[in-house]
């Protein structure tokens, strides 16, 4: 019990934070526990058809190739991890009534990938205890906070354009180049030092993302002192 507390305080809040972060129309709690197990059940099952795929088409064979390891973090782990939540979010939230302003991208994104950090926390745990927890509590679960921040942002943006494939497309692919340099920084730790790369990239992934939010807030539509362009 204590390890399932430990795997899913972080996650719990950040969905509080991102939550309290929506000031003017608070999402229906309902739509956002169905977007979070389905970020815990059909993006874990996505992203595991995907991995099996790229492990038989894309064999990599060599841990200290730094170009394997490229390969490994943007176009396997971080596409395969983004889509998977992508195509939630796209196919399940976006099209719903509820879905009425552009903040509410980042907020069924978020409950998205916080059901996938989730399950993939709880794996994480039970192997390497507390101590994992502790760990995974300020890195992977930020960073996936942070992914589904970025990709929420401009499939908010999306729903109330006339551009929508485009911004839609954005988001994901700027999801996947923060996740995949995460990940790719961590992978190359066999060169010293190269690690840090991982957590500068989640500094500033944290600061557009923080951007984005207060920028949403300000375009809401349900802002009652919104200022007259």
């Amino acid at each position: 019990m204590t390890l399932l507390l430990s795997a899913l305080a972080p996650i719990a809040i950040v969905i509080f934070y991102i939550y309290m972060k929506d000031k003017y129309e608070k999402e229906p709690k309902r739509l956002m526990i169905y977007c979070f197990l389905l970020g815990g059940i059909v993006s874990i099952f996505i992203t595991t058809i995907l991995y099996l795929f790229f492990d038989f088409f894309v064999p990599l064979t060599n841990q200290y190739s730094v170009i394997q390891q490229f390969v490994r973090a943007f176009f396997i782990v971080a596409l395969s991890e983004e889509f998977s939540k992508y195509v939630i979010v796209r196919y399940y939230a976006q099209p719903k009534n509820a879905f009425n302003e552009p903040y509410d991208g980042i907020v069924y994104a978020v409950m998205v990938s916080m059901g996938f950090a989730a399950v993939e926390n709880i794996f994480y745990v039970i192997e390497g205890g507390v101590s994992v927890a502790l760990l995974r509590a300020f890195t992977a679960v930020p960073a996936h906070a942070t992914f589904g921040i970025l990709m929420g942002y401009y499939m908010g943006k999306a729903k109330f354009s006339n551009n929508r494939v485009k911004y839609n497309l954005l988001g994901l692919s700027l999801a996947i180049l923060f996740h995949g340099a995460y990940d790719f920084f961590l992978f190359i730790n066999f060169i010293p030092g190269i690690s840090i790369g991982a957590f500068i990239s989640l500094f500033v992934g944290i600061i557009l993302a923080r951007k984005a939010i207060k920028l949403h807030q300000v375009n809401s539509n349900f802002r009652t002192d919104k200022p007259i362009k």
